[in-house]
This record gives structure tokens, C-alpha cells and sequence, in this order.
């Protein structure tokens, strides 16, 4: 085996994902001796090509970052050389890997300052080179028009609202059971809407899930759900009927429920109803089926190395697309954490995360870290998530990001999160000098008639004083374009302080 790697080495037909990739292969060996003959017989017939990724790529089409596969890292840029950076740091490089983005990271910035160009487009290049190798799973998720790598780059590519797509968006997102699917739909639903009770829209949907499911053994489409939901519509006779005579009395109670319910005040059903109605759109026919006629992806397909893309209807549906990535969150948040082989580093970036996020998807960003698992989340500004959030949102991830041009309004968010650091300071005082004797005074009196200046002496006043590491007006205004201050920490919990750096391909 050896041999024939050391042939293909010296030929230049072994890149740095296939090595990655047979190492990692090698490494499975050695945990499980009982895959030895399979990786020598694959080795020995492939070569440079053994072990391959199910799409029978071993290379990205094209790469827009520098990466160091062996490391897994990806250039980001270079700590700048001033006074602001700390004296070992300055000049060096700034890399990414997963063991920083598995505490997942959140990155602000107007329009135009570089957001995907320097950090979403880099980071999922790089897990996509990660997912070739067998090491890790990612979903990129951005309006249609992103540029966040051409197609060929990804296995799946599910472009919602247009007619060409090949793949659908499972809307359950992989889930059997209804409480479970109930649940993820509400807090995308209603997980956004002041003082909704996601709990109450919860248990709603699932009392029409669960006798859907039972009866036709399949949950319902977007249209067969907004007919349920519809107080005025007879699709739950329908469906009474169909299990009556099924003999299902524990679904038909949850029917009575529902009923019972229908029309009282607080029923989140016509709320529901509502969002749901963004979806039941003639520009989304024949997504979200779940007939079994298409070709859905599944969140829960990340046990996988799979590389995915999704490109949302930003441009004429904003409000469906925001529900669409709030529950693509919740599905991933919910997948990860029950997935029974945690050896893949799984990963969702979003290159625009406004109106996503929802108290409940805060909370499971922070038990990402523990299921190896992370998000990238990218905003214009941190008014685009909801006040009460954006506290809990900067505390739940382990790496903040401040590109050029934040507001001072979010500066001040990000220099509380920052905290404050203890500086020497040096306070210099003159004081003029009174002279006792009269010949010093005269010589005094005569240094003044040729300098002009008074006799002084100086005292210096050395004091350790509490300071923000960065401040709201400095993130604001001396960030330079094509900069960003970032901050990172490590699942070990290592930490490193807010760092000025120049981002890779800025001049």
C-alpha cells in the first residue's frame, strides 16, 4: 500500500483532500482492525482514489481561500500591525477551523463589507473540501444569487420557488414522530412573533399531524395542512371519517381537541394558517411534497458528509424565506443533537441570518458545541434579531466577528461582550519650580529671559486602569475597510481577545 501511495505521490496524481481523505480512512482502521482488508484492497486498486466521496469528487472545482487540509484551516487573513493588537500577535496569520467554528460564530456588518466574500464563501469552501475528505457535513444557506461557489461544488442544490430544481425541502425535516415535526413547525412559524406561545402552536399542530400520519401514513402537504387549520374547511371530516373506520379512537380524541379548541380565544390556529398561507404560493407548486414524488433533503442527512446548498426566494418572497431558514435552524439545531455518530463535524452557515433567530434556536446554538456542531450566522446589524436576543445571541456563540462600517450601536454591543482589560498608564505633570535662595532665583529669572519658559519638573504617575478592549466608537469608526475585529474561543475553551485583522484578498 505504501508503494503504490509513494507512486502516485511521486506522479502528482495525490492531491491534499486525497491524503486528507485516506488518512482519515487510516485512522478507522486502527479503531476498527475488521476494516483493514477492505482499505489495503481499496488502496491497492485506486490508489490516490481510494476511499472516495459517494459523488466521486476529490477536488473543489475551484477554490477562492487558501486551506491546509492536514490542519483543517482556512486562511482568513492577517492580524494587523499596530498598536491595537497585542506585540506576538501582530503580523501573523488568522486561520478558522472546526475547532473554533464548533462554538459557532456571528459576524455583523453593513452591506458591501465583504461578509461573504471574506468569511461565509471561505468557511463553507473549506467544510466542503472537509466533507471530500470525510470529515465533515455542511449546509450553506443564502438568497438565490449568492455567491457562495458554483454548483459542481455541491452534491445537493435546492432552489426553492424555481421550477429547474432537481431537490426539494423536506418540511418536517427527516422527523416520524408528530410532536416532534409539530414543534419544529411552530417555532418556525410563529417563533418570531412577539408574545406567541410556540408551546400553544405546538400542541395545535400536533393535533392534526398525528391523525394525518396515522391515517395516510404521511404528513400533509402545505395545502392539505392550511386546509386543516382552516376553521371553515370539512378536511377534518374528512380525515374523521378515515379513522373511525380505521378504529383509531386515541387520534379521534385528538381531533375532538382540536375541535374543542377551534375559534376560542388564544386558538393559534389562525395565525398559523396565516404563515402557512406564504408557503401555499403558486411560485412554490410542488415543493415541500411529501408524496414521495421528489427528491427531498433532509436535515437529518448530515450523519453524512454531504455538501449542500440552499438557495431561499429572498428576492419576491422575503417573509417565506425567513420562515424557511428558521426552520431549517430548528431542524439543525434538533438533527445534530440527536445524531447517534458525532465523528463528522456538522455545520450550517447562513449569509444573511436576519429575522432567524428565536429564543428557543439561541438556546440550542449553545448546545451545539457539545454534539460537534456549529453555525456560522451572518447580519447586517444586530437590530435585525429581536432586542431581547441580542444579549443571549452574542453570549451563546464562542466567536464574535465586527466588519467595517457596524454602527455605534452595535459597536456597544460588542464591546460589552468584549468586556474590559487592565492597561498601565503614564501621567506626566509639570510643575513650575519656586526658588528659596536668591541667586537660584536669579538664575531662574535669567533662564526665563532666554528660553522664554518657566522652570519646571516633571512627575510621572504610574496607574493600572480599567479599559474596554475595544469601545463602541473605535468598531465604528477605525476599523479600516476590508478589516474586522474578531474574537475567537475553542471548545477546550481557550480563548483568544478581539483581534484587528486584515482579511485575505484585501489590498
Amino acid at each position: 500500500m505504501a508503494d503504490r501511495l509513494g507512486g502516485e505521490i511521486g506522479a502528482g496524481r495525490m492531491n491534499d483532500v486525497d491524503y486528507a481523505r485516506i488518512r482519515r480512512a487510516w485512522e478507522s482502521v486502527r479503531v476498527d482492525p475488521s476494516r483493514a482488508r477492505a482499505f489495503a484492497d481499496a488502496v491497492r486498486s485506486n490508489g490516490a482514489g481510494a476511499c472516495v466521496h459517494p459523488s466521486g469528487a476529490r477536488d473543489l472545482p475551484v477554490r477562492a481561500a487558501r486551506h491546509d487540509l492536514l490542519t483543517r484551516q482556512v486562511l482568513l487573513g492577517t492580524v494587523e500591525d499596530g498598536e491595537r493588537n497585542p506585540w506576538a500577535r501582530r503580523g501573523t496569520a488568522l486561520a478558522l477551523d472546526p475547532e473554533v467554528l464548533g462554538t459557532s460564530l456571528v459576524a455583523v456588518g453593513p452591506s458591501g463589507s465583504g461578509k461573504t466574500r471574506h468569511l461565509v464563501r471561505p468557511v463553507v469552501e473549506a467544510l466542503a473540501l472537509q466533507a471530500l475528505a470525510g470529515q465533515a457535513a455542511v449546509v450553506a444557506v443564502g438568497s438565490a444569487g449568492a455567491r457562495l461557489g458554483p454548483d459542481s461544488a455541491y452534491d445537493i442544490v435546492v432552489r426553492i420557488g424555481d421550477p429547474e430544481s432537481v431537490h426539494d425541502l423536506d418540511l418536517y425535516g427527516g422527523a416520524t414522530d408528530p410532536d416532534e415535526a409539530a414543534g419544529l413547525l411552530a417555532e418556525a412559524f410563529v417563533g418570531d412573533v412577539p408574545g406567541a406561545e410556540v408551546r400553544r402552536a405546538a400542541t395545535a399542530l400536533a393535533q392534526l399531524l398525528g391523525p394525518f400520519h396515522t391515517a395516510r401514513g404521511r404528513f400533509p402537504s402545505v395545502p392539505e395542512l392550511r386546509d386543516l387549520l382552516d376553521p371553515a374547511g370539512d378536511a377534518s371530516d374528512a380525515l374523521r371519517r378515515e379513522l373511525e373506520a380505521a378504529g383509531q379512537p386515541a387520534m379521534l380524541r385528538e381531533l375532538d381537541a382540536r375541535s374543542r379548541q377551534r375559534g376560542a380565544p388564544g386558538d393559534p390556529a389562525p395565525a398559523l394558517a396565516d404563515r402557512l398561507a406564504l408557503l401555499d404560493r403558486p411560485a412554490f407548486h410542488g415543493f415541500f411534497d411529501t408524496s414521495g414524488q421528489s427528491r427531498p433533503f433532509s436535515v437529518r442527512a448530515m450523519e453524512h458528509p454531504i455538501r449542500v446548498r440552499v438557495d431561499l426566494p429572498e428576492r419576491g418572497h422575503a417573509g417565506a424565506s425567513r420562515m424557511l431558514a428558521r426552520l431549517l435552524l430548528a431542524q439543525f439545531n434538533a438533527s445534530v443533537a440527536a445524531r447517534t455518530d458525532r465523528s463528522l463535524f456538522a455545520f450550517l452557515a447562513f449569509d444573511d441570518a436576519s429575522h432567524t433567530l428565536t429564543p428557543e434556536t439561541v438556546r440550542g446554538v449553545q448546545r451545539l458545541r457539545s454534539a460537534n456542531a456549529g453555525v456560522l450566522l451572518t447580519l447586517r446589524t444586530l437590530d435585525d434579531v429581536p432586542d431581547g436576543l441580542r444579549t443571549p445571541l452574542l453570549g451563546a456563540v464562542g466567536c464574535r466577528m465586527a466588519f467595517s462600517g457596524v454602527t455605534t450601536w452595535d459597536g456597544k454591543r460588542f464591546a460589552e461582550a468584549w468586556g474590559t482589560e487592565w492597561v498601565e498608564t503614564r501621567d506626566v505633570t509639570h510643575r513650575t519650580v519656586f526658588a528659596d535662595q536668591p541667586l537660584t532665583r536669579a538664575i531662574h529669572a535669567f533662564r526665563k529671559l532666554v528660553t522664554g519658559k518657566a522652570v519646571t519638573t516633571d512627575a510621572v504617575t504610574v496607574r493600572q486602569v480599567e479599559r474596554e478592549r475595544w469601545s463602541a466608537s473605535d468598531l465604528a469608526h477605525a476599523v479600516p475597510p476590508d478589516h474586522a475585529v474578531l474574537s475567537l474561543t475553542s471548545v477546550r475553551g481557550e480563548r483568544a481577545a478581539p483581534l484587528l485583522v486584515r482579511l485575505a484578498g484585501s489590498s
